[in-house]
């Protein structure tokens, strides 16, 4: 049986926190951290959710430590097309079409689109048809060779940047979906050597996709729900993709060069 003693050390560990610096950052005592850790004490639902904040477990696992020790889950999970998420998921389409007309695509926390603009359509043209089935995988779609990475000129360095954000995102949720994308595409030893890469900066670090005869040079921001209260809106991310350079720019503001072809 799971205890929330050994999911918490767990989670410690995964933070490399030592008892005392867990109880130091929650301003608990080292002695109660120990207690709770080794099933002696049974935490109130207020002390979980204060250490967890503390270690930055995600909300879903928040409510199982919650669940192991006895108390209701606290952070629901709502699909983002009901009713009780109508406000989130209007801020959501006003992002994306204020960003017109640079592609720009909503994606959950294992990197399924659940949302784009109108600006994404002409690159999906040719994908194979397989792959923009729903549920449509960014990573899947950006990699795999009957997508997008035909068309990535510098698909080494795109991988590079991906791997990292990947590896971060395990580092911190640890989600089976996540890893097995990691392990389809983005493990060392696919594609590129990874010591061949040079990567300055995820942030300025373009992708380079050849559309209708251009090199398109584009760079992404990504924007996140702040402090949500959601499981669901805790995934959401809006990743918005800016052009590079003028000659990039201009393709994408001229509709019959983005065309679908």
């Amino acid at each position: 049986m799971t205890t929330v003693g050994g999911l918490l050390r767990e989670w410690r560990q995964r933070r490399r926190m030592s008892q005392f610096e867990l109880a130091l950052a929650a301003e608990v005592s080292a002695r109660h951290v120990s207690l709770v850790e080794t099933g002696k004490s049974r935490p109130s639902a207020a002390m979980v959710l204060r250490l967890a904040e503390t270690l930055d477990v995600p909300l879903r696992e928040r409510n199982r430590l919650l669940l192991a020790a006895g108390h209701a889950p606290e952070y629901p999970e709502r699909p983002l097309t009901g009713p009780d998420l109508g406000a989130a998921r209007g801020a959501l389409e006003a992002v994306l079409r204020a960003h017109e007309p640079y592609p720009a695509v909503v994606i959950d926390g294992r990197w399924n689109i659940v949302m784009t603009n109108r600006s994404l359509r002409p690159f999906l043209a040719g994908i194979a048809p397989e792959l923009l089935e729903p549920p449509v995988n960014l990573v899947r779609l950006g990699l795999h060779p009957e997508g997008l990475a035909s068309r990535i000129v510098n698909l080494g360095q795109v991988r590079a940047v991906l791997r990292g954000r990947l590896s971060r995102q395990l580092e911190r949720t640890r989600d089976p979906d996540v890893a097995a994308l990691y392990e389809e595409f983005l493990r060392p030893g696919l594609g590129e050597d990874d010591a061949t890469v040079s990567v300055e900066s995820e942030i300025t670090t373009p992708m380079i996709i050849r559309h209708n005869g251009f090199d398109l040079r584009l760079f992404s921001t990504i924007t996140t729900f702040g402090t949500p209260r959601d499981i669901t809106l805790e995934g959401i991310a809006v990743e918005m993709y800016y052009p590079a350079d003028e000659q990039s720019a201009a393709v994408l503001r001229d509709p019959t060069l983005t065309a679908e072809d």
